[in-house]
């Protein structure tokens, strides 16, 4: 990544970045090394990271480590060989004596820094030093003094890939080293650092860089190469770089070798392989109006030009991401970064398409692109997505639906179809009252739910209280009130009731049941009632589990709420939809019912009033 044999020039001022000293006639750089930041001036999109080393020079408020993270390309490495530069700046004359963040001119180290062969500035890679000994060597170093330079400064680059030994070795150096020694992390895994070295650190994380400060950055570097790039090209390379300034410049170099000569928007597509973005939205304007077969169309003229299916999918997911972003923050749609296509049509869908059609579509994309990935063969798996999407662009969505139901009486939503649909739902309505559907109890083991305190009588001793339980159902609900989910699962789903008498309890197990919860049922039963208890395990069939009739009711709601006309008007328009649950809207169960005593997990268990 750098130039360590590279001869010094004394006109290497006059050239920007890491590219100091470069002669005619020496190979060539790629515009990535060519331009690489010399100072913290240079560096484009980590101001937060700037303010804060800067503040920390001017006060003198040095560290004696940093670790900087972030994902490729955005700037870590040379961060790291800025500040070695910024602890050694020294000029020939003596006028600099500390320090500093003001670096105007080379100073007497700045050259050797920058091209990584300087005595006092070791550079280590980890991915391939990663043991103890690697450590040990700077451990053994670190109390030596400079040869030269102020500090000693240790840049450990991908610092995660250290061994855990290493790792520890390197930990009193690390807290206690020497006045003259700094170390500079650098890690794109910032969570495979021990916290024990990150506590021993001062941590930056660098930022991506957004699209439009990096189509800044590449036409400035574009005019210094006397390269002409049109503004649209500069915004698909940004994009693309997805905030790596490392890969927006390597794509630059490529483009511009693609090119030879003007480097033109359509070419930049072409090296990447991406679809026009003009047709991605033509391509999502027949989406969004339900018009399969020039959606179709659109689909092939883009796979014959050479356009991969995924790459397609991706960007029409791009671009809806677009739209609903400029759809919740209208200001998004002044982003230089896109073309000016691109955002005026986005705000015209952004008009005119829900947020719930929007957010639809996105989920459809998401899924259809793995299954592209996965498909043998990917044009006709994505024109099978394409379909989809199509088919459901002009239907209602579900509350859509309800709305319409409720509106125009159940009869109009098949037969004016979604078109129609969509306009309905358009206009504003009441909010939808409930379907209700029938009561449906299930049916009771006992009497009353909840179990009923004696009144206290006079009791010269001071007994407690006897708590009567007089019904099978009030015996769950107890259960329920003391916290006891195992005991109330057991006598919901494992015991028939065979008879039951207040303190007495005749059951029969199911087969799965466990054999050791009789013997502790009677305990704890007279630890809750106050009250002994006999609890017997009888050979008779005995009544359905509650959990079995608890189901039961939940099935006889379902069918319930299907013969509903209104619900059968849902069923028809949505072909393969089904009633999952019938849940209730308000509570409208007597407070002596069961289930609001020991809270049943299904909401349909003893409801007096379910609604779908």
């Amino acid at each position: 990544m750098t130039d360590a044999g590279a001869p010094p020039n004394s006109d290497s001022a006059s050239q920007a970045g890491f590219g100091l000293g470069a002669q005619a006639g020496t190979p060539y750089r790629v515009l990535a090394r060519k331009y690489r930041p010399s100072s913290f001036d240079d560096l484009i999109g980590q101001e937060a990271v700037v303010r804060t080393v800067s503040n920390a020079f001017e006060t003198g408020r040095i560290p004696q480590a940093w670790i900087l993270t972030g994902v490729r390309g955005v700037g870590k490495t040379t961060t790291a060989r800025i500040l070695a530069r910024a602890l050694n700046y020294e000029m020939p004359d003596g006028s600099v004596k500390g320090p500093t963040v003001q670096m105007p001119t080379l100073g007497v180290h700045c050259q050797a820094i920058m091209e990584s062969r300087h005595m006092d500035v070791l550079e280590m890679d980890a991915a391939s030093h990663t043991g103890v000994d690697d450590v040990r060597q700077i451990n053994d170093s670190v109390r030596y003094a400079p040869a030269s330079a102020r500090y000693k400064v240790y840049i450990i680059d991908e610092v995660h890939m250290l061994s855990t030994a290493a790792f520890n070795a390197f930990l009193k150096t690390l807290e206690e080293p020497p006045e003259h020694a700094k170390f500079v992390f650098a890690t794109t895994e910032i969570r495979k650092v021990p916290v024990t070295v990150l506590s021993r650190c001062q941590r930056f994380d660098l930022r991506r860089v957004e699209a439009d400060v990096l189509m800044k950055h590449l036409a400035n570097i574009a005019a210094k190469e006397s390269v002409e790039i049109e503004p649209e090209a500069l915004g698909i390379i940004a994009r693309a770089a997805e905030g790596s300034v490392r890969d927006s410049l390597s794509l630059l170099d490529q483009a511009i070798a693609h090119a030879a000569g003007t480097v033109k928007a359509d070419a930049v597509r072409q090296m990447l392989g991406l679809a026009d973005r003009t047709r991605v939205i033509d391509l999502f304007d027949s989406l969004a109006r339900g018009d399969i077969a020039a959606a179709f169309k659109e689909f092939r003229d883009q796979y014959d030009v050479g356009a991969d299916p995924i790459v397609v999918l991706s960007d029409l997911a791009e671009f809806v991401n677009f739209v609903t972003r400029v759809k919740i923050v209208p200001a998004t749609a002044d982003n230089v970064a896109y073309g000016e296509t691109e955002r005026l049509r986005a705000r015209d869908f952004a008009s005119k398409i829900s947020m719930r059609v929007l957010s639809r579509m996105w989920q459809m994309l998401l899924k259809g692109i793995t299954e592209v990935q996965a498909a043998t063969r990917p044009a006709a798996a994505a024109e099978m997505v394409l379909v989809r999407i199509a088919y459901v662009a002009d239907l209602p969505t579900p509350d859509e639906a309800i709305r319409m139901l409720e509106q125009n009486g159940g009869g109009s939503l098949v037969a004016n179809g979604g078109g129609a649909a969509r306009n309905a739902a358009a206009a504003p309505v009441a909010s939808a009252a409930p379907v209700r559907a029938p009561t449906s109890s299930p049916p009771s083991f006992g009497g009353g739910a909840r179990p009923q305190m004696a009144a206290p009588a006079p009791d010269p001793q001071g007994a407690a209280p006897v708590l009567h339980v007089t019904s099978f159902t009030q015996l769950v609900a107890l259960a329920g009130q003391k916290r006891d989910l195992m005991t109330k699962g057991a006598l919901e789903s494992d015991m028939r009731l065979v008879r039951f008498e207040e303190g007495r309890l005749e059951v029969a197990l199911e087969p799965n049941a466990s054999k050791t919860m009789i013997s502790d049922l009677a305990r704890k039963f007279e630890l809750w009632t106050g009250r002994r208890w006999t609890v017997i395990v009888s050979n008779e069939p005995g009544q359905p589990t509650l959990r079995s009739v608890n189901q039961a009711a939940k099935q006889a709601h379902a069918r319930t709420a299907e013969a509903d006309p209104r619900v059968q008007e849902v069923l028809l328009r949505f072909p393969g939809a089904k009633v999952v649950e019938v849940r209730r809207l308000a509570p409208e169960v007597p407070e002596t019912d069961i289930n609001a005593d020991y809270g049943s997990d299904d909401p349909l268990d003893g409801s007096d009033g379910d609604d779908l």
